[in-house]
């Protein structure tokens, strides 16, 4: 099923670009953290979040090995290895009727790879700002 909005995620990934995210996020767009117990509501804090993990986990070998698509909701479950640890996480995402990203949930496993995750994220989103 070609989804526009599926398509130009996976090519910021490819590309480890963030900058289409504007194009496809919706204004009360929600980032759910793996790390941060709140919710980041609003699309300034979707952005810079999902810009940062663009960042710390595009990689070479960052790959989608699984991919459950509905109507206006995706499971993207991923790999990928960081500094010697092997991640397991999913994307899941949701999108309104106009075709833009307004909920994005990251889960991730194991526990080191969360741990490692949070020290990368913090550094990433210290140097963004």
């Amino acid at each position: 099923m070609k989804n526009p909005t599926l398509d130009t995620w996976h090519r910021m990934i490819e590309e480890r670009d963030a900058t289409a995210l504007d194009a496809v996020l919706a204004d009360d767009a929600v980032f759910h953290s793996p790390v941060v117990h709140t919710p980041q509501q609003g699309k300034a804090l979707t952005k810079l979040y999902l810009s940062a993990a663009i960042m710390v986990l595009g990689s070479a070998n960052f790959t989608y090995v699984r991919e459950v698509i509905g109507e206006s909701d995706a499971v993207l479950e991923f790999t990928c290895e960081i500094n010697g640890i092997q991640m397991n996480g999913v994307d899941m995402i949701h999108w309104n009727a106009d075709g833009l990203i307004d909920d994005f949930k990251v889960m991730i496993r194991p526990l080191k790879a969360v741990n490692l995750l949070h020290q990368l994220m913090g550094q990433m989103l210290k140097s963004m700002s």
